[in-house]
């Protein structure tokens, strides 16, 4: 399907294209007008190929997650056990930091597990046949959607076992969980990232914690500071330079995965 619309789309541009160039040519229209216009059209046409190609390889990796289901097994038994360990011990937790350093301790350790072998299908004698398939671009953006969209799930399942079985302090829970949302973006990129320097090495997952622990930091500690301050139902005002700090590591981590990931990929 989304061959068939980028093909639709192609046959489109092309032909628009044809029919300003003919009006160019006719005196209609100035050469100004017509090299905008093929500028536009060819960053169409590439950001549709780049859409499609990202399409492709995320219904891969979804088909390749639910086909083996090694990993998504674990990191849901490691969820769902770990939490309920924590029900038997306190059965009711109402101490909000004790609860927020719990979640976040979970939830780190999930995501860890959940990105480590992301690129496990993308490395070994298998590269060579992706190197010669997909460009890097495409690739990086989808494994960042992939883990971000898994680490949500987790966060959010997370969140409501918790929540369910031992109690929520949380009293801002609408911006706690923008918050959540956030902080689970910002773990998947950096997590993403790092297992893409890590797939180039022997050592995948004991390389992927080593890197993780001092570059999550950060994302740590301002999702941890916005947590509490939500737990204690403080609002927007005082939880804005959190969220905006959030975003901004996020973007920082895209930027650089999109410049020093075709490095890696050619190496």
């Amino acid at each position: 399907m989304p061959l068939l619309s980028l093909v639709i789309f192609s046959s489109f541009i092309v032909e628009y294209e044809v029919k300003v160039k003919h009006t160019v040519q006719l005196g209609k229209g100035s050469a100004y007008e017509y090299s905008i216009v093929s500028i536009c059209i060819t960053f169409a046409l590439n950001s549709a190929r780049m859409v499609s190609a990202i399409l492709e390889l995320l219904k891969k990796d979804l088909v390749s997650e639910f086909r083996f289901k090694i990993s998504l097994n674990s990191i849901f038994l490691y969820v769902v056990a770990t939490i309920f360990i924590v029900y038997l011990i306190f059965n009711q937790l109402e101490d909000l930091k004790s609860w927020v350093a719990l979640y976040w301790i979970i939830l780190v350790f999930a995501s860890l597990n959940a990105s480590m072998n992301s690129f496990r299908l993308e490395s070994g004698r298998q590269f060579f046949y992706y190197y010669g398939l997909v460009k890097a671009a495409p690739l990086i953006l989808s494994k960042l959607i992939f883990n971000s969209l898994l680490i949500l799930v987790i966060a959010f399942l997370s969140f409501g076992l918790l929540s369910l079985l031992i109690g929520n302090p949380i009293e801002n829970i609408a911006l706690f969980l923008l918050i959540l949302a956030l902080g689970s973006i910002g773990l998947a990129s950096i997590l993403t990232l790092i297992a893409a320097i890590a797939s180039k090495t022997s050592q995948n997952s004991s390389l992927t914690a080593i890197l993780a622990f001092p570059i999550l930091l950060p994302t740590l500690l301002i999702s941890i500071k916005g947590s509490m301050l939500c737990g204690l139902g403080f609002g927007w005002e005082e939880c804005q330079t959190y969220i905006y700090s959030l975003g901004l590591i996020y973007l920082i981590i895209l930027a650089l995965s999109l410049i020093l990931f075709p490095y890696l990929w050619r190496s």
